[in-house]
């Protein structure tokens, strides 16, 4: 699979920088995956489950409340309310 650059923001800092091949989460209009060379969009975050694959194909799992995701040619910018996202219960 083809991968790609994401960023994830928070207020408080950066969350994660690092090369991906997948991302997926819910968007305004439900539930959305990128993949490396996918169509330039933005759209508003809604809350629930985010899943981040990594190039070596482990998965980090975690949970986001609000946001905002740029899908562009080359990048992808993941803006969001807390830097906890990846947190583990404990």
């Amino acid at each position: 699979m083809k991968d790609y650059h994401l960023t994830i923001l928070s207020p408080d800092g950066e969350v994660f920088n690092d090369k991906v091949i997948a991302l997926s989460l819910r968007g305004a209009e439900g539930d959305l995956a990128v993949f490396g060379g996918h169509v330039p969009f933005i759209t508003t975050v809604k809350p629930g489950k985010l899943k981040v694959t990594l190039t070596n194909e482990e998965e980090l799992e975690g949970y986001i409340e609000t946001g905002i995701l740029n899908v562009g040619n080359e990048d992808v910018n993941l803006l969001v309310g807390d830097k906890d996202i990846f947190k583990k219960d404990e």
